[in-house]
């Protein structure tokens, strides 16, 4: 019997929320740009203007935990 394959979308329970879209397009921006240092997200992060969560500023702390957070 072959592996079946699932892709993300199909397991998703709800569509993204426009943070969670925010989010991804400044990171696939970043990574678009050759960026793969945790705190040059950072940067690209506060550069694209997306918002922290709770209003905080981003951290390489922040970004890690959001990221496991959201099962990137």
């Amino acid at each position: 019997m072959a592996s079946q394959y699932i892709v993300v979308h199909q397991s998703r329970d709800r569509e993204p929320t426009e943070y969670e879209n925010l989010l991804a397009d400044s990171l696939e921006k970043a990574f678009g740009a050759g960026i793969a240092d945790v705190g040059a997200l950072v940067q690209a992060l506060e550069g694209d203007g997306v918002p922290a969560p709770g209003g905080r500023d981003w951290t390489e702390d922040l970004i890690l935990s959001e990221l496991k957070r959201l099962g990137a």
